[in-house]
Parts: structure tokens; C-alpha cells; sequence
């Protein structure tokens, strides 16, 4: 009987000291786990702090760019724009509205460009460019000979920042490609404020017109193909696609050229 009685005790001391052990070994493991986690949540934000900060970088570098290739050379066109009007008027002779457009562009590209280096140095994506600015725009493409008219349906209402952007760039993109390939061509543009979508559409009818795009050539659900001239269709796309909407940009059945831009009001999943 003693030597059971040992022998059941050495057995449930040695059970004990197995699951002290265990116990001991399995509270070690967890810290092990929880300092390997610790570490790969600081190498996480180790990388998440480079690559913001080398994208800053490069952002700084290219508004440095930008500020220094493109701000003297807008800042010369409008000055000597502004000088020649002086001169025409100084003299008696009525300023041509060509020169008129190109002192009103200038003055509205300087604009752009400095939202656009405050953009780049801030990182902030809201350029603060929307269709509160479209009958600006309109004037300066009606200076510059377009018949452009502008009409909206629907309930007007303030939209989401990118998709407000998104229709001002497509309008602005559109007029100018009319201006370049169309001439002095009657230009609507239309937008249509939906519950869940907002049409912009932008038609000329010059004939033969093809908006900078060879006229088998479209845009169509967000695909554009590789043939088509110029980057500002590249830039719609973008764009659009960007927003989770679709684009339409070619040549009317009854002559001239369409811009149809759908944008969702609402985030794309």
C-alpha cells in the first residue's frame, strides 16, 4: 500500500509539473506570437511612412518642376497678350477677340496651374476646379469664336468633389478639342442631373468634325482604343473610369461630334 501510495503521488506530481510546464511553454508561445505581430504591425507602418513620405517627395518634385517650366512661360503669354491689347487700344483699333481669348486663357491656365501646385504640395485630391466655374469657361470658349450654350434638367444640387471636377475637366477637355478640330462649330452642352447618375454631354456640329479622334475611332464603357490621337480623350477616360462610369466620345449620325459622359454621384465598389 505505501509503495502504491508513492507511487500514485510521484504520478500526480509529475501530472502537476507536465502541466505547469505546459501551461509555462504555451504563455511563452503566446508572447512569442504577440511580439512576431507587434513587430510586423511596425514594419507595416515603417513601409506605410516611406511610401508616404517618398510620394510627398515626389509631389514636391514635380510641382517643382511644373513651377519652374510652365509659371514663366504662361506669366510671358499673358503679359504680351495684355501689352498688345494696350497697343491696339492706345492706337484707336479695336482688339482682335482672338487676343482677348488667349489674355482671358492665360489668365485662367496661371489660375489652374497654382491650384494644381497647392494640390501637389498638400496632397489634398479636391483641386477646387467645378461647374460653379463652367459659365467662365463657356465666355472664354464664346471669345474665342465657339457658339457654345449650355442647358441642365433635372434637380441642380451640389455634387461629390470628384465627380464635380471630373464634369468640368470633361467640358473643358471637349470645348477644346472643338476649338482645335472643329473651328467656329455650334457647341451644346448638356447636363443632366439624375438621382444616381449626372449626363454630360457636349455635341458640335461641324461637319467631318471627328473631336481630334479618326472618325472610326470611339470611346465606349470606359475602354478607348490605341488609336486615338492626343491625351485629352486619354484623360476623360481616366477620369470616368476612375468615378466607375462611361464614356461615349464620336461622330454623330447626323454630322459632327459627341462627348456623353456618364458619372455615378455615388462611390463605385
Amino acid at each position: 500500500m505505501g509503495t502504491d501510495h508513492g507511487r500514485g503521488w510521484l504520478y500526480g506530481t509529475g501530472w502537476l509539473i507536465s502541466a505547469g510546464v505546459t501551461l509555462v511553454a504555451f504563455r511563452m508561445w503566446h508572447l512569442h506570437l504577440r511580439e512576431v505581430e507587434q513587430r510586423a504591425e511596425e514594419a507595416e507602418r515603417t513601409r506605410d511612412e516611406v511610401a508616404r513620405r517618398q510620394t510627398m517627395e515626389e509631389r514636391l518634385r514635380i510641382a517643382r518642376e511644373l513651377h519652374d517650366s510652365l509659371t514663366h512661360s504662361i506669366s510671358v503669354i499673358r503679359v504680351q497678350a495684355g501689352v498688345a491689347a494696350h497697343l491696339a487700344r492706345k492706337r484707336g483699333e479695336e482688339v482682335p477677340s482672338a487676343l482677348l481669348a488667349i489674355k482671358e486663357a492665360s489668365a485662367d491656365a496661371a489660375r489652374e496651374l497654382r491650384a494644381t501646385l497647392d494640390v501637389l504640395r498638400s496632397g489634398d485630391a479636391d483641386g477646387g476646379t467645378g461647374l460653379d466655374q463652367l459659365a467662365g469657361l463657356i465666355a472664354r470658349a464664346q471669345a474665342a469664336g465657339l457658339t457654345a450654350t449650355v442647358t441642365v434638367t433635372g434637380t441642380e444640387r451640389r455634387l461629390p468633389p470628384d465627380v464635380d471636377q471630373a464634369a468640368y475637366r470633361i467640358v473643358q477637355e471637349a470645348l477644346t478639342n472643338v476649338s482645335r478640330h472643329a473651328g467656329p462649330a455650334d457647341t451644346s452642352v448638356r447636363l443632366g442631373y439624375g438621382q444616381e447618375t449626372l449626363i454630360v454631354q457636349i455635341d458640335n456640329d461641324a461637319p467631318g468634325s471627328t473631336g481630334g479622334m479618326d472618325p472610326a475611332d470611339g470611346v465606349e464603357g470606359g475602354l478607348e482604343p490605341s488609336s486615338a490621337r492626343g491625351l485629352g480623350l486619354i484623360g476623360m477616360r481616366e477620369r470616368v473610369a476612375a468615378l466607375g462610369g462611361r464614356l461615349h466620345a464620336g461622330p454623330r449620325e447626323q454630322g459632327g461630334f459627341r462627348v456623353r459622359a456618364e458619372l455615378p454621384m455615388r462611390p463605385s465598389p
